[in-house]
């Protein structure tokens, strides 16, 4: 399988339904650590790309989905970061994790997606958000009487909770909370140092707790 059918198609799933489970079956030689398949990689092994790229695929697609919002962007968002990785591999050095250094590809790519349908007010800046929409999103997800999902419901005002975070914060939230990455990765990612991540994270938590009270 190539690096353009890697099977990116499989990754459409919201960033907060929690990480892949592994796969169980019988228990067989241990797989090739990341570093061995960027190396073969690197070699043009398109078969150890593809075994990266099943490895990773779905973390990518739910932290590109968790910062971009739109399943068919987080699917486009992740072809590219594919396309790009493959491209990249040969020049790779392992200064960071592979996983980390997939992230930083797929920031890159959220960046472009995101200035590319951005429509700038006419004063300049960030579009406006409306606060109150969002929160009467919040709202709205809450389960009505007789309704069991709770735990649906409480994913979707979560999601739209992140809506209101700044980039960094959002995204410094995704890669802890949903993905496990420690503070010094997300730092690699963000380029910025782990005590600014854990500013950011702080923040992020403050406000999602915040806007989930009206939730409850």
């Amino acid at each position: 399988m190539g690096p353009e059918t890697a099977g990116t198609h499989r990754y459409r799933r919201s960033p907060l339904a929690g990480r892949g489970a592994r796969g169980g079956g019988a228990a067989g030689p241990p797989p090739p650590p990341d570093e061995v398949l960027a190396r073969r990689a690197a070699l043009g092994d398109k078969d150890a790309f593809s075994q990266l790229v099943e490895r990773h695929g779905p973390s990518l697609h739910r932290y590109a989905y968790g910062l971009l919002g739109d399943a068919q962007d987080a699917e486009d968002c992740l072809q590219e970061v594919v396309l790009s990785a493959w491209r990249a591999f040969p020049s790779f050095r392992g200064d960071a994790s592979v996983r980390t250094w997939l992230y930083v590809l797929a920031r890159h790519q959220v960046h472009k997606q995101r200035a590319a349908r951005a429509v700038a007010p006419a004063g300049g800046g960030r579009p406006p958000l409306d606060v109150d929409e969002v929160a009467e999103q919040v709202r709205d997800t809450r389960p009505g009487p007789g309704e069991e999902n709770v735990e649906a419901a409480l994913l979707a005002a979560l999601e739209a909770a992140l809506r209101l975070l700044p980039e960094r914060q959002r995204t410094a939230w995704v890669l802890r909370e949903v993905e496990g990455l420690s503070y010094a990765e997300i730092g690699v990612v963000l380029s910025t140092t782990t005590s600014t991540v854990r500013g950011l994270l702080e923040r992020a938590r403050a406000t999602v707790a915040s806007t989930l009270e009206e939730w409850r």
